[in-house]
């Protein structure tokens, strides 16, 4: 794998830092504040949200440069965005700054993608993608637990400003390692917009959003889960974390190995899993080890369909892969503000902290439904491309042999 994927790896790691520490520091935040939980989940919906609208507009900017320039903008504004967070004076400035750092997001990783996939050879492309979403999946493991300790016992304005920290980190790996690359030519709006007619494209988007959003439904809201639910200390969140960085770095790598050899029976198993296993969490949620155990599946299950989803997202929209990339990495967060929304409403009504699971478990089963539809499509439109093939050479064989072949005005004759 080339070394610029590391370059990219760093960034994800800063931006997967920024996006997920909140859910550790939800309480404290709330405290400090003086908001509600369902409130203070705002933080989360409003990354999400930030990162479904800036995703194309970003994208958009990004043509007139090129994508090194591109991706080092997007990492200053990332900074930027988490330095107004760390001195938010009320919750609404609070608010504004994680919608800034969540500009830069989905543009990031769409860029980031594209950039990645063309590093390495057509065979190769899930595992590139894979590679820079590791970044992503590592600060599950070190930065959003570290993160949630030092903001525990700091104070999380602290933790944003180390996460700013690591901002300035993967702006220098962008601009030490990336290779320059021609400005993208001829790209034109109506040209980007054309991937979005493709079915294929709608329905891998469609299940990014309900299949993630399941995974956030139940993280959202981790925290008070575990210590009012499971019984454990505020303390131990941060190993809960850690826990689910580690599940979604082996869910990330195991989905960008077999995205490359079967990719629809590799989201299917994952996104059926992952639904099953969020409807045990409304009991497993009750036991501390059963939790913990629960924790990692939900992490590997979730992010075992990344890549794959990703990879059939520039699959099917080949020709104008940019903008469709950013775009689905919008859909992640999509499904991130969705379910951290419906989270926030069950626990309001009084439902208790485990409902959310199962507003996880009902998107995860509709996640796999529409799996199952895409690829009902796509083997019946291979079927009829090989029929029409077949019909053809057949043609063709018969007009070798001196028999007529037909046309619409002439029918077959032997």
């Amino acid at each position: 794998m080339p070394l610029a994927l590391l370059a990219l790896a760093v960034g994800a790691f800063g931006i997967g830092t920024t996006e997920f520490v909140i859910m550790g520091l939800l309480p404290d935040v709330a405290a400090d504040f003086q908001v509600s939980i369902p409130t203070a989940g705002f933080l989360v919906t409003g990354y999400a949200l930030g990162v479904v609208l800036g995703a194309p507009l970003m994208t958009f900017l990004g043509t007139r440069v090129t994508r090194k320039r591109m991706l080092m903008i997007l990492m200053g504004l990332f900074i930027v965005g988490n330095v107004v967070s760390a001195l938010a004076p009320v919750f609404g400035v609070m608010l504004a700054g994680r919608v800034i750092a969540s500009l830069a997001h989905g543009a990031f990783f769409g860029i980031g993608s594209v950039v990645a996939a063309d590093l390495v050879a057509p065979e190769k492309k899930a595992g590139a993608i894979a590679m820079m979403f590791t970044g992503l999946t590592v600060a599950n493991v070190v930065g959003v637990p570290l993160g949630t300790f030092v903001g525990q016992n700091f104070g999380w304005r602290v933790t944003f400003f180390v996460v700013a920290g690591l901002g300035v980190l993967g702006l220098l790996g962008v601009a030490k390692l990336v290779p320059e690359q021609p400005r993208p030519q001829g790209v034109r709006i109506r040209h980007e917009l054309a991937a979005f007619r493709n079915v294929q494209v709608l329905l891998a988007m469609a299940m990014t959003v309900l299949g993630f959003g399941g995974v956030f439904a139940a993280i959202t809201y981790i925290t008070p889960m575990m210590t009012e639910t499971a019984g454990y200390a505020t303390s131990s969140v941060t190993w809960l974390l850690v826990l689910f960085g580690l599940g979604m770095v082996g869910g990330n790598l195991l989905g960008g190995r077999f995205a490359d050899r079967r990719l629809m029976p590799m989201l299917y198993a994952a996104l059926g899993a992952l639904a099953v296993v969020l409807a045990l969490f409304t009991l497993t949620a009750h036991n501390k080890i059963a939790a913990a155990v629960t924790i990692v599946l939900i992490g590997g299950l979730g992010f075992a369909t990344v890549p794959p989803l990703q990879k059939r997202v520039l699959d099917h929209a080949a020709g104008a892969p940019t903008l469709a990339s950013a775009v689905n990495i919008g859909a992640f967060n999509l499904g991130n503000a969705l379910s951290a929304w419906l989270g926030g409403i069950v626990i309001a009504a009084g439902l208790g902290y485990t409902a959310p699971n199962w507003v996880g478990a009902v998107l995860a089963g509709s996640a796999l439904v529409l799996a199952v539809l895409s690829g009902t499509i796509e083997r019946r439109t291979v079927t009829r491309g090989r029929v029409v093939s077949a019909q053809r050479t057949e043609a063709a064989t018969g007009a070798g042999h001196g028999e007529s072949v037909p046309t619409a005005s002439a029918p077959i004759s032997r």
